[in-house]
C-alpha cells in the first residue's frame, strides 16, 4: 500500500510527472495501426489494407426503368431527378477479387465477395450523374470499403452464374443465346433475380459509359442529443480509374424485384427492362472527391 498522506487520501497510481509515462505518451497521440477498424498495434487485423485497391470482376447489367415518382423520392438532398431519364435505373451483380499492394488476392476467403446494387440516373448541379440508394455484399471487408466510399452496404447472399473457357453443360459460352443469371436474398427472403441473354458482342465500348457515381456518406452520432447530427453528412463522387473492361457481351436483360417484409427496394421494382450486359472489369480506387457538407 501506498504511503498515506491524508486521512482517506491515498497517491493516484498514474504518474503526476509526465516524464514517468514513456515516450509514446509525451507530446503525441498513440497511433493505432489500420485503415478500417479494427485498429490494433500491428495493424495486421485491420479489415483493409490502406489505398489505392485494385478490383477485378465479372458483373451483370441489367438496363430497367422505374416509377419515376418513386426515383425522385429515393435520391438525397443535393440530387435532382433527370427529368430525360424517366426513372432509368441499373441492376448490377458482380463476382468480385480485390488487393492491396501486397498481392491481397492470394487471401481469396478474405478478399474474393459478390455484390448486388442499384444505380438511379439523377442530376446535381445540372451535371448527369448516378446514385446508388441499395447494395448488398457477402463480405465484411467489402462492407468496411464501401461504407468508407459512402455505399450504403447491408450483408447479402448473392449469386451469379460464372463464365469458365471451358464450357459445357454446366456453363454458358460467350456466345448468342447464353443466359447468364444473378440472385439476391437477405435474410432469408429474395430481394432480387435477374436473367441476361446474350445477343453479340458489344462493338464500341465507349457504349458502356457509365455517368459517375454520386453517394451520400453518412455516419451517424450516438451521443445523447446529437442523433439528429451526424459526424458526417456529404455528398461524394466516386472516382475509379484506369478502368478496363473485356469480353462484352450485349443483349436482353430481365429483372424481378420481389417484395419481401421490411424491405424497400421492390418499391423500385421495374415497370419495363432495357439492354443486358455481360462482361468483366478491373479499376483502381484511391480517391474520393467531396461535393456538399451537408452538416452546415
Amino acid at each position: 500500500m501506498r504511503e498515506q498522506r491524508s486521512e482517506g487520501h491515498h497517491e493516484s497510481a498514474w504518474p503526476t510527472n509526465p516524464a514517468a509515462v514513456g515516450s509514446s505518451w509525451i507530446g503525441k497521440t498513440r497511433m493505432l495501426k489500420g485503415f478500417n477498424y479494427p485498429l490494433t498495434p500491428k495493424g495486421k487485423s485491420t479489415l483493409n489494407p490502406p489505398p489505392p485497391w485494385y478490383y477485378s470482376a465479372d458483373f451483370l447489367n441489367i438496363e430497367f426503368w422505374a416509377d419515376p415518382s418513386t426515383v425522385t423520392a429515393t435520391l438525397p438532398t443535393g440530387l435532382d431527378p433527370d427529368p430525360k431519364a424517366e426513372g432509368h435505373a441499373g441492376a448490377y451483380f458482380y463476382d468480385w477479387q480485390f488487393s492491396g499492394s501486397n498481392e491481397e488476392y492470394l487471401d481469396p476467403a478474405r478478399y474474393q465477395y459478390r455484390e448486388f446494387f442499384i444505380l438511379l440516373d439523377a442530376l446535381f448541379e445540372g451535371r448527369p450523374v448516378s446514385y446508388c440508394p441499395y447494395i448488398f455484399v457477402d463480405n465484411d471487408a467489402a462492407l468496411a470499403r464501401g461504407w468508407t466510399q459512402g455505399y450504403p452496404k447491408r450483408l447479402g447472399s448473392i449469386f451469379q452464374t460464372r463464365y469458365y473457357s471451358a464450357t459445357g453443360k454446366a456453363g454458358p459460352a460467350l456466345a448468342a443465346g447464353s443466359k447468364f443469371a444473378g440472385s439476391l436474398s437477405v435474410t432469408g427472403g429474395r430481394l432480387a433475380e435477374g436473367i441476361v441473354t446474350l445477343r453479340e458482342p458489344v462493338k464500341d465500348l465507349s457504349a458502356l459509359h457509365q455517368r459517375p457515381v454520386v453517394n451520400l456518406l453518412h455516419f451517424p452520432r450516438l451521443a445523447a442529443g446529437k442523433h439528429d447530427k451526424p459526424a458526417i453528412h456529404e455528398l461524394v463522387e466516386n472516382v475509379p480509374h484506369d478502368v478496363k473492361v473485356e469480353q462484352a457481351w450485349i443483349g436482353d436483360g430481365a429483372l424481378n424485384l420481389p417484395t419481401c417484409k421490411d424491405e424497400e427496394l421492390s418499391d423500385l421494382a421495374p415497370r419495363r427492362c432495357g439492354k443486358g450486359i455481360r462482361a468483366s472489369m478491373a479499376y483502381v480506387v484511391d480517391d474520393l472527391k467531396t461535393l456538399k457538407d451537408w452538416r452546415g
